[in-house]
């Protein structure tokens, strides 16, 4: 008996150490590498999980893609877009380093794109101030973090013709 005892001492001081153990850090916004557009490095570290990546597509809260993008392989989807281009075989189009920088901000690959900067923190025009005067000072936080662009990354990597 004295064994299942030791076993469960040493897993819960293991999940002690490990959650003690710092995260993967994060790539701050202002520090993403862009070159040409694409960002080569993940944002965390780490892959993306791309269940997760279609979880932040479909919510309007987050990432909400489906509101300008048709995806056919998300049918169960309630008024899908039609404004900006279909991303059904997407990850043949693009590479990954491609796809994290059009998701983290596109306009640094499509000048002039109405695409979100989902993960941008400065440089916004105010016009609030103009009308109320309360536009907000200094950055912003991202629409998206790191690890749900990641997510968002994976899941598109699986759109293949």
């Amino acid at each position: 008996m004295t064994r299942p005892k030791t076993r469960n001492v040493l897993s819960a001081a293991a999940a002690v150490i490990v959650a003690a153990l710092p995260a993967a850090s994060e790539t701050a916004p202002k520090d993403v590498a862009y070159e040409e557009g694409a960002v080569a490095a993940s944002l965390t570290g780490g892959a993306g999980d791309a269940e997760a990546g279609a979880k932040v597509m479909t919510t309007a809260a987050l990432g909400n893609c489906v509101a300008c993008h048709v995806i056919e392989a998300m049918p169960d989807v309630q008024f899908p877009g039609n404004i900006a281009p279909p991303l059904d075989g997407v990850a043949d189009r693009y590479s990954e380093a491609q796809l994290r920088g059009i998701v983290s901000n596109a306009k640094m690959t499509f000048d002039g794109s109405f695409m979100p900067a989902f993960y941008k923190t400065e440089g916004f025009i105010r016009p609030g101030n103009a009308y109320s005067g309360k536009a907000p000072e200094g950055d912003l936080p991202p629409i998206l973090t790191g690890q749900e662009i990641e997510d968002v990354v994976a899941y598109l990597l699986t759109l293949k013709e």
